[in-house]
This record gives structure tokens, C-alpha cells and sequence, in this order.
């Protein structure tokens, strides 16, 4: 078991297998390692609004994502990488079109002391403290910096009448165990909350 270059893409990656994408600089000399996985139907409760909207673009299933911010050193060790300055970073941007340096790795499942990384899913209906801090340091609403929506700029999806709030999470799992995820009915889903149990994982350092 190895942590291999460019050894998948997102356009390729199945159900049960992670990607770690990239790497980005942030504060404090650390940099913030991101990790793409698909979730199954089977996790999550089938959406009337998914359905019914099936030719919109943004209601499209893609990778969920988690983060994960990390000492260069020890992700240099873990991963084989060179993430110093010296390292081959690119200049890019991010969603707010700030300038960043980025790494793209595209290290397909990937590994640490027999044990994979995994995205994991947690849905609830109360901002978490992370989510509420950030959203006070840009001067906005919390609900609309992270409240889910039905797709990119879509209504939003409630739950009893509630805003959903979703939290990525990167676990350490041996193999053949899945992430437990966590999704909480929307207003317009038939069927109850799910979640896979009886998986015990070690939670990696989050960036929110």
C-alpha cells in the first residue's frame, strides 16, 4: 500500500474510494489537504427534490469533500511529498478568487499505517462553532454561508422546518470499513434518516 502521484482523478473516482486532490497553503506555515469521496444513494435518503430535478445541472451528484489542515513535515513523510517551499506549487485561486498556491496531488486512496483515509458526512440542524466563527469573520449570515441548498444558488433544504448545516469530516478507517455517514430528512424526502453503523473511526485534524 502505497501514496501514489496522480494515480486517480476525480472524473474516475468510484463509490469507495477516496481521492486526496490537493494541497493549499493557508496561515501559520500549515497547509490544508483536501479529499474527495462519492457517496452512494444507498447512504442517503432518495430526495423528491433530487428527482424531480434530474435535468438541472445543479442538482448533478458529485464528490463530497473534506479538509483537513496538516504540519508539512508530517504530510511530506505520510504522503512522499514535497510540500516546502520548494515543492511544485502553482499559483491559483479560490472560490473568492484570492490568490493561493496549490499542490495537485490526485493521490488515489489514500493511506497511513494500513488504515484509509475517508470523507465522512454529518448533516445537522444547528450551525457548528467552526461554521458559526467563520461566518462572523467574513461579516455574513451563517445560514447563508452554509445552510444547504438545493444545488449552487438553490432554495433552501429544510429539515422540520429547520436549516441543514453539513460537516465533512476525515477519518482514518481500516480497510473494507465505510465512513458513517449522517443525512437528515429534507421536507420533501419520503424516507428516515440514515446512517451506517457499528464503524469506528479515528478523526483526523479538521479544517470546517
Amino acid at each position: 500500500m502505497t501514496n501514489q502521484l496522480n494515480s486517480g482523478s476525480l472524473s474516475e473516482l468510484q463509490v469507495g474510494e477516496c481521492l486526496l486532490t490537493q494541497a493549499k497553503k493557508i496561515a501559520n506555515g500549515k497547509i490544508q489537504l483536501e479529499f474527495a469521496e462519492k457517496v452512494t444513494s444507498k447512504d442517503r435518503p432518495v430526495s423528491a427534490l433530487t428527482v424531480l430535478n434530474a435535468s438541472d445541472v445543479r442538482f448533478s451528484s458529485g464528490a463530497a469533500r473534506g479538509w483537513a489542515t496538516a504540519e508539512i513535515t508530517d504530510s511530506s513523510d505520510i504522503f512522499d511529498v514535497n510540500f516546502g517551499d520548494d515543492g511544485d506549487w502553482m499559483i491559483g485561486t479560490d472560490s473568492k478568487g484570492r490568490t493561493i498556491e496549490v499542490l495537485e496531488l490526485n493521490i488515489l486512496n489514500p493511506v497511513f499505517n494500513n488504515t484509509y483515509f475517508r470523507v465522512r458526512i454529518m448533516e445537522t440542524t444547528t450551525p457548528t462553532k467552526s461554521q458559526q466563527d467563520y461566518a462572523d469573520s467574513l461579516g455574513e449570515d451563517v445560514i447563508e454561508r452554509s445552510a444547504k441548498r438545493a444545488g449552487k444558488g438553490g432554495d433552501y433544504i429544510l429539515c422540520n422546518g429547520e436549516h441543514i448545516f453539513r460537516n465533512s469530516y476525515v477519518d482514518l478507517l481500516p480497510t473494507n470499513d465505510n465512513p458513517q455517514h449522517v443525512f437528515l430528512n429534507s421536507d420533501t424526502t419520503k424516507s428516515t434518516i440514515t446512517a451506517n453503523t457499528g464503524v469506528k473511526a479515528d478523526e483526523v485534524e479538521i479544517m470546517m
